[in-house]
């Protein structure tokens, strides 16, 4: 039986050592997020929620529309790939949200997006 709604999040991340300056707490990490679609019923791409928090508590909360300037229409079984950043005041930090979504049916639901680390390599054990 297949859902109306399912939307399939993947995430990948990576520390960017040339743009970042750990001697003034500036540490830039780039994220690559597969979005498909595994509902029986396109859908596109409202919004976006976005909770990034450092190793110090400091949260950051990045609410907008669509995803780096689209807002991607994804027919059933379709994916969609895109990479952006984040900057944070320490070398670990987590983020995670969700994606508003609305399918060709007219319902609106949300997509979850799992929390994920940003970690300078060899920072965590």
């Amino acid at each position: 039986m297949s859902t109306l709604h399912a939307i399939d999040i993947h995430v990948a991340t990576r520390y960017l050592d040339e743009q970042s300056a750990p001697e003034e707490d500036r540490f830039v990490f780039a994220y690559t997020i597969s979005i498909r679609n595994e509902g029986a019923t396109a859908a596109q791409l409202l919004r976006r929620h976005w909770v990034i928090t450092d190793a110090n508590g400091r949260v950051q909360e990045v609410r907008g529309d669509g995803v780096v300037g689209e807002q991607p229409w994804l027919q059933p079984g379709e994916n969609f790939e895109y990479t952006s950043g984040a900057v944070l005041e320490t070398s670990v930090g987590t983020m995670q949200g969700s994606y508003e979504l609305v399918g060709d049916d007219g319902t609106v639901f949300e997509a979850p997006i799992p929390m994920f680390t940003l970690s300078v390599p060899r920072t965590l054990h």
